[in-house]
């Protein structure tokens, strides 16, 4: 396991007496129809062998990994991530409306596929600078300052042309490069954190250079945070926040959150609050 949150988590497991192993979910063979159900990994059936999974899935896999964890749930096997919840927010355009329905402030985001109306899809934000993204980016790749009206046109129609999914979102100047994350565990917030952008990037991501500070919350952020966890339907999420002239707006929520950026800066132990909040969750589905 060379990925630094998923052996953090494995480490944790361990320190506590608990029996875990890694599983290359693309490696897993889901058999369909079978009774009872299969997961063959490694020419085994696995179904039975876990009380609960951790779901760490990339996003080039989501397909296949929410499959496995779907095949797990229905032989009521414990997620920390329900399948649907994964699907939820991997999809920005489905998670932003799931939680703008439920009266959690985003930013004006517009998500279409017309490639004759670009104009007015910019003027319906207020004109650029414009923030364009694409649906299923992660870790600040596929995220982009268009800064003029010309250059977002031809940036979009772009992305048009090669059929690929995008979100337009309103440019929200004085957050002046940075965001919110919020790791959520359970029903609580166990740590947060402030990342900044470098001086030549908007986008403040630490896979994309950003910096880290420790950051205090406010009770709305710290309600938006745990309700759009719940909303989505994830058991633990990384809850991305923008603070705004209109006050805090939530950005999107991450299914698999790293853990390092947000363990150093904090200094809690993120991956033993989630083997914790694992233990609960088996205790209560025993009762």
């Amino acid at each position: 396991m060379n990925v630094y949150s998923t052996r953090r988590i494995a480490d944790e497991a361990k320190k506590l007496g608990h029996y875990i192993e890694w599983v290359d979910h693309t490696k897993c063979a889901i058999k369909i129809g079978a009774h009872p159900p299969q997961i063959i990994f490694r020419q085994e059936n696995i179904i039975d062998a876990f009380d609960a999974i951790i779901p760490r899935i990339g996003t080039k896999v989501t397909r296949h990994g929410v499959a496995v964890v779907k095949q797990f749930e229905m032989n009521r096997v414990f997620s920390t991530a329900h399948s649907l919840g994964i699907s939820r927010a991997r999809n920005k355009a489905r998670a932003l409306q799931i939680v703008a329905h439920n009266k959690i402030a985003v930013p004006d985001t517009l998500f279409s596929i017309d490639p004759e109306n670009i104009s007015a899809q910019i003027d319906a934000l207020g004109g650029a600078p414009v923030v364009i993204k694409l649906q299923e980016g992660t870790q600040g790749l596929g995220v982009i300052l268009a800064e003029t009206k010309k250059s977002a046109k031809s940036i979009i129609d772009t992305f048009y042309k090669m059929e690929t999914h995008i979100l337009v979102q309103e440019y929200i100047k004085e957050s002046n490069g940075e965001d919110i994350r919020v790791f959520v565990v359970g029903d609580k917030i166990v740590a947060a954190m402030k990342r900044s952008c470098e001086l030549d990037d908007f986008r403040s991501n630490l896979h994309r250079g950003g910096t880290t500070q420790t950051v205090k919350l406010s009770s709305k952020e710290q309600d938006m945070a745990l309700n759009a966890a719940k909303y989505i339907g994830l058991g633990v999420a990384g809850v991305d926040l923008i603070r705004s002239k209109k006050g805090p707006l939530l950005l999107e929520v991450n299914a698999s959150p790293g853990l390092q950026g947000i363990e150093s800066v904090s200094g809690v132990n993120v991956a033993k609050e989630i083997i914790l909040f694992v233990e609960r969750s088996c205790r209560k589905r025993k009762r």
